[in-house]
């Protein structure tokens, strides 16, 4: 199969596609295009803010995160005059 016939392929099959299923094939193929971006992204970190997201992926799998919610909800609190 040429180039252009994985295209028109490609094309039909998401054609058919509706609702949930066509939005989620939709952030599947946009991760997949822009993930190379992320790889580059990661590089350009400093090694003090690559610990902080390894520190945080860490704290995630051992249940140690809190919901984005309550996290708001201590900021408004600490940095308003409420």
């Amino acid at each position: 199969m040429n180039s252009a016939e994985i295209k028109i392929d490609l094309f039909r099959k998401l054609d058919s596609l509706k609702g949930n299923r066509l939005e989620e094939a939709y952030g599947i193929l946009l991760n997949y295009i822009n993930g190379s971006n992320d790889l580059n992204d990661w590089q350009n970190l400093t090694q003090e803010q690559k610990k902080a997201i390894e520190i945080g992926i860490e704290q995630l799998d051992n249940q140690e995160g809190r919901e984005h919610h309550k996290v708001i909800s201590d900021i408004r609190k600490r940095y308003t005059n409420a």
